[in-house]
């Protein structure tokens, strides 16, 4: 599942497979779960039969059984064009599930026996709690934790990103899945799924959309469609009667037409591949949604519970700012800042480079060339160069520094223990730097927020979304860093129970509450979320309490899913606000040419000035029937979302798709009128 495909809308398989779904659908036993579409095919069948037999209901001609012809074609394409548009966005679901199956192979698997022989065996005879080996270039057989090893694994088949992950028994990167690759090293894993129930067949099942179920919403949406379905259904077996009185004859095939042209159909024949599509949607965005209605809730969002270290900053402390101490100056301690971390690996040690090359501090490396690097271990606590000349730099905790000064024969500064104490309020780790016998400053070392963040937040905001960080730092830190990054709330010295307490005090306010997580003590706090997305790098325990798995293992991904569900909302909708406008601009075409001939006031409701009777029909059929593939795009891709207030959002919902679903139609139906004329004018119709 490579991402650079996640962009293509849709390919000539996608298109040859869902052009045959579109006819397989014509099923009554499928059809009949959408009951609007299933109407039109009935009132298809109908006018089929009557283009056959029309003595069974009116004279026959040549006009009207041609007219009869004409209505059946045009409710056959509404049906099968309803059909292709579930089918496009089933298709673009097993194009992924395709690629996917291609990494499930039935590989060999090292099992490790009770006596600690190793049998070779196929992948499919490994069970769940069995252990095997996995050594430089297998592929691990099933989804499992490590139990012992340490090595990278290539997740490419997963992810669809190249760089390769680190795996260790224990901590929260233990969890591997089936179908991934070892490319370094060795594992010993305890597997833990049974064969056919892997992550990796959930996905290819998920995405397949094969056992999709609908959402709460969509079931309210389709409810109320089929009410609509059934009023219009009364209004048009009412009109029969009345246009006997009214001594107006209405063929069948028109009262059907106007039937089809009054229920919401456009809708009807999009709202399965909106849901679809929406599951489509996050799937390409790499997050497997566990079902329709995680995708949904992310649109109903009301508060979301983020992890600080890794979501919110990036988990490293950095180099933030320097202390002058002992009347040095700030540039004299930044330099030897520089110089003792020139050959510092670690992001610490990087991070002071990258801060000196910001502030256009430049020094010669080449002077340092020679210089012995003294390494950082637990037990020294610091490190440094050793210069070729004598001079020694060093860098590291306040006490380890202070013990290496004295023992050069120097003293400590008053001033020094000030500094440290000002950064360990701030929630920092203060590095303090020496020269030989004497300290010039200190390092202000911070876990950094993310960059973009607060304009992140600041987009949440705007939606109506409360975020709250969670952080296991002291008030003063959690403050310091909720500050910084723009959060609304937060909570210090979190422990994962705490984490509970909050989700369930805002689901009992009526929030729907989201948040992010990756180890087992996160679980809990999963799996009573509404929206829960576990990190794939995680423990198997997260990701079974969650409803969705985030593939790239980015836990600030969780604000782009929340901005997709909202999407999905939105496009439905949008489309049902058009769907139902449209039936306006067909109440004028199709009402003044059942009844003008007999009531000639009713001319006046001709607008539009249709031609005849039958061609002010027959265009609005059309216009119903092509309607639906040219918003198969829309309902793909999702209107697009932009943060707003709800009451900004159904006022512009209202002016776009509202007005625009009463303009275009009276458009499209003149222009298909002017081309339709003639036409039957040759057909005699």
């Amino acid at each position: 599942m490579k991402k650079k495909e996640s962009s293509k809308f849709i390919t000539k398989d996608i298109l040859n497979s869902s052009v045959k779904g579109a006819f397989k659908k014509l099923n009554p036993k499928y059809m009949v779960k959408n009951p609007v579409m299933f109407i039109v095919e009935m009132g298809m069948i109908l006018t089929v039969i009557l283009s056959f037999f029309p003595e069974a209901f009116s004279k026959v001609n040549d006009a009207s059984r041609a007219y009869n012809i004409a209505v059946s074609i045009i409710l056959f394409l509404t049906v099968l064009f309803s059909n292709f548009a579930e089918s496009v966005a089933e298709g673009r679901g097993k194009a992924q599930a395709d690629s996917m199956k291609k990494t499930r192979k039935d590989t060999k698997a090292k099992l490790l026996t009770d006596g600690g022989e190793i049998v070779i065996v196929s992948s499919s005879e490994v069970r769940k709690g069995d252990i095997v080996l996995i050594e430089v270039g297998d592929i691990i057989p099933n989804d499992g934790e490590v139990i012992e090893g340490l090595a990278s694994v290539d997740e490419s088949a997963i992810t669809g990103e190249s760089a390769p992950v680190m795996k260790e028994a224990g901590g929260d990167f233990s969890s591997v899945t089936g179908g991934t690759r070892v490319v370094s090293d060795y594992l010993k894993v305890k597997i833990t799924a049974v064969p056919g129930e892997s992550f990796l067949d959930k996905m290819i099942t998920l995405v397949e959309g094969a056992k999709r179920q609908k959402t709460p919403n969509e079931m309210a949406l389709s409810t109320l469609l089929v009410s609509l379905t059934i009023i219009f259904v009364i209004v048009i077996a009412t009109l029969y009667p009345i246009a006997l009185y009214l001594k107006v004859e209405i063929s069948v095939p028109t009262l059907v037409a106007l039937l089809v042209c009054l229920i919401p159909t456009t809708i009807g024949g999009l709202l399965s591949a909106i849901g679809i599509a929406g599951m489509d949607r996050v799937t390409r965005f790499n997050v497997i949604a566990m079902s329709g209605k995680a995708v949904e809730s992310c649109g109903d969002v009301d508060t979301m519970i983020l992890d600080k270290t890794g979501t919110i900053t990036f988990g490293n402390r950095m180099a933030y700012e320097f202390y002058e101490v002992n009347n040095h100056s700030k540039e004299e301690a930044s330099k030897y800042a520089l110089i003792s971390s020139l050959k510092d690996e670690t992001p610490e040690g990087r991070s002071v480079v990258d801060l000196c090359e910001k502030r256009d501090l430049k020094i010669d490396i080449n002077e340092f060339v020679d210089s012995e690097f003294i390494e950082f271990t637990a037990q020294t606590k610091m490190s440094g160069l050793n210069l070729p000349n004598g001079t020694k730099i060093r860098k590291g905790a306040a006490q380890a520094i202070k013990s290496f000064v004295i023992e050069q024969g120097g003293t400590v500064p008053k001033d020094l223990d000030e500094k440290v104490d000002e950064i360990s309020k701030l929630g920092g780790t203060p590095l303090v730097v020496a020269v030989n016998n004497e300290i010039y400053g200190v390092i202000y070392l911070k876990d950094t927020v993310k960059p973009g963040l607060v304009e992140r937040f600041q987009r949440l905001r705007e939606m109506g979304i409360k975020t709250i960080m969670c952080t296991g730092d002291n008030p003063l830190t959690a403050q310091t860093i909720a500050r910084e990054a723009g959060v609304d709330d937060f909570i210090a010295e979190c422990k994962p129970e705490d984490k509970i307490d909050v989700i369930k005090k805002e689901q009992g306010e009526g929030k729907i509450v989201a948040m992010t997580g990756d180890g087992t003590n996160d679980a809990p706090a999963l799996a009573q979320a509404d929206v829960g997305i576990a990190m794939n790098s995680g423990t198997v325990s997260a990701k079974e309490a969650a409803n969705m798995v985030d593939l790239d293992s980015d836990p600030t991904k969780i604000l782009e899913v929340v901005e997709i569900g909202k999407q999905l909302l939105i496009t439905r909708g949008a489309l049902t606000t058009f769907s139902i406008a449209n039936d306006i601009a067909k109440y004028f075409a199709i009402i003044p040419a059942i009844f003008a001939a007999a009531i000639p006031s009713m001319q006046i409701l001709n607008v539009m000035k249709l031609s005849t009777p039958n061609s002010a029909i027959i265009s609005a059929l059309i216009f119903n029937a092509v309607i639906i593939p040219s918003l198969i795009p829309l309902a793909m891709k999702g209107v697009k979302y932009v943060p707003m207030k709800a009451e900004r959002l159904l006022r512009k919902n209202l002016l776009v798709y509202g007005l625009g679903g009463v303009i275009v139609p009276f458009i499209g139906i003149k222009i298909i009128d002017l081309i339709v004329y003639p036409l039957l004018n040759v057909l005699n119709i």
